[in-house]
């Protein structure tokens, strides 16, 4: 009986047991807003079940939208900051280190191997779609960093604002449908929704 009262949440206890060690204060958590959480559904749809990638090179790239929300945090505080910079580096080396090995599902593997090539950053040739994965595996990501409480606090505020931009650009950074070169063009295409 107290294992079928508990059964959604076993598994996440089971998956967090090695993390133990870790406060729980310190946990970074990213809110993502619903509408990109949809827009995460569809991804995931489009690359497991419908077969399609997303064409590369993206536009805008990764490093394309870091740099239109630095320019859009430099307008609205009127000022560069440091942190804001920071931030966008650690999104940024977080992003071109954790693509090949946890931000690509198994259909695109291959795609990857053949469009990134010695000396070329995934932030060059990735886009929305792909960094939007990244703040899905963030948490796990930085569990494991030293971060001081209110520095955890300051950084999830930052990581928030950033999804807000993402959010609010949403039609302009994300595609409505991916490429379907890899299967025969069906009905479906431009079913979005």
């Amino acid at each position: 009986m107290f294992l079928t009262a508990t059964k959604g949440k076993k598994r996440k206890a089971d998956s967090n047991a090695e993390k133990d060690n870790i406060s729980m204060e310190k946990q970074v958590k990213v809110q993502i807003p619903s509408t990109l959480k949809k827009q995460l559904v569809d991804d995931w749809e489009f690359v497991t079940q419908q077969d399609k990638l997303v064409k590369l090179p993206r536009s805008p790239t990764v490093d394309d939208i870091l740099s239109k929300y630095l320019e859009y945090r430099s307008k609205k505080d009127g000022v560069m900051t440091d942190s804001i910079g920071e931030v966008l580096k650690g999104i940024r080396c977080y992003f071109d280190k954790a693509l090949p090995v946890m931000l690509l599902y198994k259909r695109e593997r291959q795609q990857y191997q053949d469009v990134i090539k010695e000396d070329v950053s995934p932030s060059t040739i990735y886009g929305a779609e792909h960094l939007l994965r990244l703040f899905v595996k963030l948490p796990e990501l930085l569990a494991y960093v030293n971060i001081e409480v209110e520095t955890l606090t300051r950084l999830q505020q930052k990581l928030l604002d950033f999804l807000k931009f993402l959010q609010k650009n949403q039609s302009t950074f994300f595609l409505s449908a991916y490429d379907g070169s890899k299967v025969p063009e069906s009905k479906s295409k431009g079913k979005d929704e």
